[in-house]
């Protein structure tokens, strides 16, 4: 367990028993909580959301380098999501051949057309980093992916610090209990959606959250929700049903969902294929992209977090092209590249699927989707590629180096699940908030952070998937 929690408390087994029945009843009593997924519609019925019995060990430089260069990555986001000449390029290719990215770049082209409604953007997101072990020992952060589309965990991962400082302190570790760090990212998070609602500018209007239908992860949202109603600021919660049922336009293009005039969108849904169950769901996604709501993300952005864009940010001179005069920037953000490969038709494309096939698993194959769980890793490589390999639809796909990360052991607590010591890998999450009004940037921030872990056995996969859990950096 690193150099802070000993191995005679993690290998006591009275101890960790005693243990993990006072961890799950803390975090019931702090509100680390989820519906239960046999009865996810049943407001009565939950449990613990699922995490660690002990917090994990992550080096202090690699943390705060995750923290540091947030800032840097919220601007490059909203500056790629105004450079339409940029989005256009980088994902012609993926266009053809990936349905879901094309529908959304439709609906892009359309607005950029009828000329934006909306001159405040607010961007909530989340950069994900696993810790590559170098052969020195030495860590260096690698940026997994870039979340800015419904960056989940901010309101649970407010509540989980309370949680292992208390069962340090129960374990007799009152140093280690010490070193918990605060964090806070729904009191943040909320913090940028109140402002892009002040500078709406109505008192009357709301905050829509959009959401699944069937909603495990609803405390999640709920710990945002109720910061903004500390600051008198209404919310609603609607489903592209209620949308397509009762929403509508007015002639200033203010959007109104039952009647009730909408400041804000936040989408907590809309970011994989299966959310659009219907036409009335795609007509729906342009009504609020062509309102005067503000939306976070508005379709720019959403397109700005793809895995294509991803890729093409990683050749020489693109991130460049975006810092003009900020050399530090670059080289920060640059830092925490993994070597990414293009997949599309031509001599490079073709040198990529040589060397995913030569060596699969010293690479992760990824489609444009969120929501985890849709990563290609080793063998399958193979197989997929084997397949697509003189197809165009091989560019629906990108592909990029493996990162290693350092095994720690832990044990993993979830509802029903044994009390097993797991050799586990944890991805480190900073969450950024940023507010655009016009040209000037009114915020932007790093509001804090997420650490999820999961058994080694599982290469891919978050909380909500059901793979990974939460947990809290002990520094080192």
């Amino acid at each position: 367990m690193g150099e802070n929690i000993p191995e005679e408390v993690m290998k006591n087994s009275a101890l960790v028993r005693e243990l993990a029945d006072v961890a799950k009843d803390e975090a019931l009593l702090q509100g680390v909580l989820m519906r239960i997924q046999e009865s996810p519609n049943s407001s009565e019925l939950v449990t613990y959301a699922p995490f660690t019995l002990f917090p994990s060990p992550v080096p202090k430089a690699v943390f705060l380098q995750a923290l540091e260069v947030q800032t840097h990555f919220n601007t490059l986001v909203d500056k790629i999501s105004q450079d339409s000449d940029f989005l256009q390029e980088a994902l012609a290719n993926t266009v053809e051949v990936d349905d879901f990215t094309a529908r959304l770049f439709r609906i892009h082209q359309q607005i950029l057309e009828e000329g934006r409604s909306q001159k405040i953007v607010l961007g909530l997101n989340r950069s994900d980093y696993m810790l590559d072990q170098r052969e020195d020992g030495t860590s260096a952060l690698k940026q997994i992916e870039i979340n800015t589309f419904a960056a989940s965990f901010g309101g649970l991962s407010s509540r989980t610090p309370d949680v292992h400082r208390h069962i340090l302190k129960v374990a007799g570790r009152p140093e280690e209990s010490r070193q918990i760090l605060d964090n806070n990212p729904a009191a943040g998070l909320a913090r940028a959606v109140a402002k892009a609602w002040e500078l709406y500018g109505s008192e009357r209007a709301f905050v829509m959250f959009l959401v699944e239908e069937v909603q495990r992860n609803i405390f999640d949202q709920r710990y945002v929700e109720s910061e903004l109603w500390r600051r008198n600021i209404p919310t609603i919660r609607k489903r592209f049903d209620d949308v397509c049922r009762s929403g509508s336009l007015d002639q200033d293009k203010r959007l109104f969902v039952d009647g009730k005039e909408v400041a804000v969108v936040y989408f907590r849904n809309g970011y994989m294929p299966q959310n659009y169950t219907s036409e009335e769901c795609w007509d729906a996604r342009l009504m609020m992209e062509r309102s005067r709501a503000v939306k976070c993300p508005d379709i720019s952005t959403h397109l700005a977090g793809t895995k294509k864009v991803q890729q093409v940010l990683a050749r020489p001179g693109v991130v460049e092209k975006f810092f003009p005069d900020q050399p530090e920037a670059v080289k920060q953000i640059r830092a925490t590249f993994a070597g990414l490969y293009t997949l599309d038709m031509g001599p490079e494309g073709d040198q990529t699927v040589e060397m995913a096939l030569a060596a699969p698993d010293r690479y992760v194959l990824k489609p444009q989707r969120e929501g985890g769980g849709n990563n290609i890793y080793g063998a399958e490589i193979r197989q997929v590629l084997e397949g697509l390999k003189d197809a165009t639809q091989r560019t629906a796909y990108i592909l990029m180096d493996k990162i290693n990360p350092a095994p720690v052991q832990n044990y993993l607590l979830r509802q029903g699940g044994p009390l097993t010591l797991s050799n586990c890998l944890s991805e480190l999450g900073a969450f950024g908030a940023y507010v655009r009004h016009g040209a000037d940037m009114i915020m932007n921030e790093c509001v804090g952070h997420l650490l999820r872990t999961k058994s080694s056995e599982h290469s891919d996969g978050g909380v909500a998937a059901g793979v990974a859990v939460l947990d809290n950096p002990l520094l080192i």
